[in-house]
């Protein structure tokens, strides 16, 4: 298991978080974990309503948290985004944002909780859903989060930022390894 700690990007600081942790976990059937805690003034924070667990488009422009695996050395990658709504999405990409005609088998688990402080989202994402990994190379992960105040603009998180401007899929930004189970 991982515990990692996420980043503000420089370029929209939210003084409303004051801690972004995310663990990560490979199950032993070979599901992917992931657990997203926020701790901060929740009252300054966009968190959507509960909605049906439906895949949708768009998430990433309010409060949503996420997740890009690839397979090390490989140039395809898939994102999946999981809001605090309960609301999903789930994308492949060939190589640098150039997307796939690809459907999740299965759609994630995702648990939701929040106090005044915390805010706590938990997402399981099926082993047939991650990457085709026929190598046993390690998946490389980037672990990113929006976060929109209540003001309408959004900061971004992640464990690391490549690039002057926000950009999940950028590889660079892919530094967690984890091996296959």
């Amino acid at each position: 298991m991982f515990n990692k700690e996420l980043i503000c990007h420089a370029g929209r600081v939210c003084n409303a978080v004051q801690a972004m942790q995310v663990k990560v976990e490979a199950e032993p059937q070979g599901d992917l974990q992931l657990s997203y805690e926020l701790t901060g003034d929740l009252a300054q924070i966009r968190i959507p309503a509960p909605q049906p667990p439906d895949a949708v488009d768009g998430l990433w422009e309010h409060t949503c948290f996420e997740v890009f695996v690839a397979v090390e050395g490989e140039a395809n990658y898939h994102e999946f985004n999981f809001s605090p709504s309960s609301q999903w999405a789930a994308y492949a990409f060939s190589c640098y944002r150039v997307r796939s005609a690809w459907t999740a088998s299965r759609r994630p688990s995702i648990r939701f909780a929040r106090t005044h402080e915390h805010l706590l989202l938990e997402a399981v994402i099926a082993a047939a859903d991650l990457p085709r990994n026929n190598t046993g190379k390690p998946f490389q992960l980037a672990l990113t989060a929006v976060i929109e105040a209540n003001d309408g603009t959004c900061s971004h998180w992640a464990l690391q930022h490549p690039e002057a401007s926000p950009d999940f899929h950028h590889r660079e930004g892919f530094i967690l390894s984890l091996n296959q189970t």
